[in-house]
């Protein structure tokens, strides 16, 4: 009699101490509020009370967004607390900023919120830190351990066991790599660094004498007739089976897991900057606009007076190009040619290029032409970190001469970029010289922090604004 297979769908992991270790973290932010309300004999009315509950709530959703939680992750604990930092900063900020806006009469202990503003992380950071290095105490003397081997033995298995190596704490015991593909050695890691242990017949074997706890199945995707074979074979053992897709074999840009009614979605290609990432990289353009605007106000003004007294024409040159999906923005310059190119075809400033003036060469070597971009920033058309945009004539070019140049469109284009604090600065006059500032494009794409943002900000401060390179 036939039988009909159930093909479920896959859901996500949900770890019963993930919920715990929330729970706690609330409690601490709590304590925090009362330890530092006690130090100060300030009493715990319902103001503070309010306070705190609206905080433990956006801690929890940036706590999320920064995947805190996510006991997979495999990050070093100084990341994890980093980012615990960053999600109370942010609660922190967001708390600020409504009491202000809400005007309210109620005066809040400064004291006290300055206490309870390292407390309550550092209480966390400290929780977290303790928890991993007992997990880790325990099971490196063999307490609560489990076994793990590898099928496939490749260079994603070999990923696979460096990041469980890094995670101690898990008390995952290495039994070794797995592999039948005796043919294709090519596809195998050195033997003698790593030495394959067995094939898939040894494996299942000691998966159904109860030997091996856990089988990671690290096989290309196109062994899909075989990678269902196996896992056939191994239900007949008690051993948990986790299939690990190489989807390293693409260029992935901020891929992501989701699912469209509990199926499974792995994105390729994706923006950085959805949802809260979106909102904290408007509020870190315009704050950065608040602080750099007033500074830069009366030199732009000196320098505008400068280019209508030493040369004909207009003082701010607007030229069409792409912005954030590729769709054209007008970004602003100050003046620096004798000539203002905006169509089709575009030639680049050279060495000793005639058409820039004298007042025009130290503005771009000095970078001083790009700070009406701020006024860019403003309107929201462009960011002050991101990769910096190109001339369309340009841009129509190298998209068909660099595979994912129109990538770096996934984002709003910005004032100073990665590439430029590596030195991609001046006339691209080869091939190389632009996929180096697009690889830098797409490797701020992939790593996109808040910190990434103030790094280059700091970066471009002490290095990015001259360059020999700007003609």
């Amino acid at each position: 009699m036939n039988q009909t297979r159930s093909k479920g769908l896959i859901r996500p992991l949900h770890s019963q101490l993930q919920g715990i270790t929330r729970a706690v973290d609330s409690v601490l932010i709590f304590t925090a509020l009362v330890v530092s309300l006690r130090i100060y004999e300030t009493p715990l009315g319902p103001e503070y009370t309010l306070l705190c509950l609206i905080s433990i709530i956006l801690f929890s959703i940036f706590a999320e967004n920064q995947e805190i939680y996510h006991g997979w992750r495999g990050a070093p604990m100084f990341d994890e607390a980093v980012r615990i930092l960053m999600s109370w900063l942010a609660t922190f900020v967001l708390i600020v900023s409504g009491l202000y806006i809400s005007q309210s009469t109620f005066e809040y202990s400064k004291l006290v919120i300055e206490l309870w503003l390292p407390l309550a992380p550092l209480a966390i950071i400290l929780l977290h830190t303790t928890r991993r290095g007992i997990l880790s105490f325990l099971r490196s003397h063999g307490l609560n351990t489990r076994s793990y081997a590898i099928l496939g033995a490749n260079s994603l298995g070999q990923r696979l066991k460096i990041a469980l190596s890094e995670m101690p704490w898990l008390g995952y015991r290495f039994a070794g790599f797995y592999d039948d593909r005796i043919e294709r050695k090519e596809e195998r890691i050195d033997d003698r660094a790593q030495p394959i242990v067995g094939n898939f017949k040894d494996l299942l074997s000691q998966a159904q004498s109860g030997e091996i706890d856990h089988i990671y199945i690290t096989l290309p995707l196109r062994a899909e007739k075989r990678i269902n074979q196996l896992i056939q074979e191994l239900a007949d053992s008690t051993v948990s089976v986790n299939i690990v897709p190489d989807f390293f074999t693409f260029n992935l840009i901020q891929s992501k897991w989701s699912n469209v009614q509990g199926i499974p979605v792995v994105s390729v290609f994706d923006t950085p900057f959805t949802a809260l990432d979106g909102m904290a990289k408007r509020i870190e353009d315009l704050v950065l606009c608040a602080i750099i605007l007033p500074i830069i106000a009366i030199p732009m003004l000196i320098i505008a007076i400068a280019i209508k007294l030493t040369s004909p024409g207009p003082v701010i040159f607007k030229q069409q190009r792409y912005g954030i999906k590729g769709e054209p923005i007008e970004v602003w310059k100050f003046r620096s040619m004798t000539v203002c190119e905006n169509g089709d075809t575009i030639k680049q400033a050279t060495a000793n290029d005639s058409r820039v003036t004298p007042l025009g060469a130290f503005l771009r070597r000095t970078s001083l032409d790009e700070l009406p971009q701020f006024l860019n920033v403003l309107r929201g058309t462009m960011s002050v970190v991101g990769p910096r945009p190109h001339a369309v004539a340009h841009n129509e070019y190298y998209r068909k001469q660099i595979q994912g140049y129109m990538l770096r469109h996934k984002v709003k284009p910005g004032i100073t970029g990665q590439a430029q604090i590596n030195g991609c600065r001046g006339e691209t006059d080869t091939i190389d010289k632009m996929q180096a500032r697009i690889h830098h494009d797409l490797e701020y794409l992939r790593q996109w922090s808040l910190w990434l943002d103030l790094k280059i900000v700091f970066m471009t401060i002490i290095k990015g604004f001259v360059s020999k390179q700007a003609y």
